[in-house]
């Protein structure tokens, strides 16, 4: 390592320290002029390219799945080191697999299973921004894990904005609140 005051080749290590991210940290000083200096060691790690939907290819990013994350678990009760450690999880899932390329898709899956695991609204977020619906029905049976539920009629999937009695009719609703306006628009 040359010294960054005098270019000198030559120095002896003072303190070696390992980081919470795995990075060295090694204080020095140089023999000729006795100046002190820090190096950060990292290990360099050759991402797999990414194949993304349209066949594309870029590079692996640890800071686009974060970004991700941040923007599905916005105003959610999630701290930013529960996101690092999902994306070093990812990041070291993907290292793992030992290919020259991994597909978008699996990586998008993965992430949906580490959010579902953190935060259900997160999960919910991502996963309406990263999975691509016809409509609402695909999306709830996604999210149920392809269940239907009970209370969305196959042939009508809109819940009714009005309320409906034990008879199945709907409720009058012409009742208005005190200090509110009427129900009909044509009343006014």
């Amino acid at each position: 390592m040359k010294c960054p005051y005098c270019s000198h080749d030559d120095d002896r290590v003072l303190d070696t320290r390992v980081q919470k991210d795995g990075s060295i940290r090694r204080r020095r000083e140089c023999l000729d002029c006795k100046a002190r200096f820090s190096t950060l060691e990292t290990l360099m790690v050759n991402f797999p390219q990414i194949v993304k939907k349209d066949g594309r290819r870029e590079q692996f990013s640890k800071e686009k799945i974060l970004k991700g994350l941040l923007a599905a678990c916005q105003k959610r009760p999630v701290s930013h080191s529960q996101l690092e450690a999902i994306v070093e999880r990812i990041a070291s899932w993907v290292i793992s697999r030992g290919e020259n390329e991994t597909s978008a898709h699996l990586i998008g899956l993965k992430v949906m299973a580490e959010l579902k695991q953190l935060d259900d609204v997160a999960y919910i977020r991502f996963a309406s921004v990263y999975r691509t619906f016809k409509d609402v029905q695909e999306f709830v049976e996604t999210l149920e894990g392809l269940e239907t539920l009970d209370f969305i009629d196959p042939n009508n999937p809109q819940l009714p904005l009005t309320s409906v009695n034990s008879t199945g009719k709907l409720e009058n609703d012409e009742k208005t609140i005190p200090g509110t306006r009427s129900a009909s628009p044509l009343s006014n």
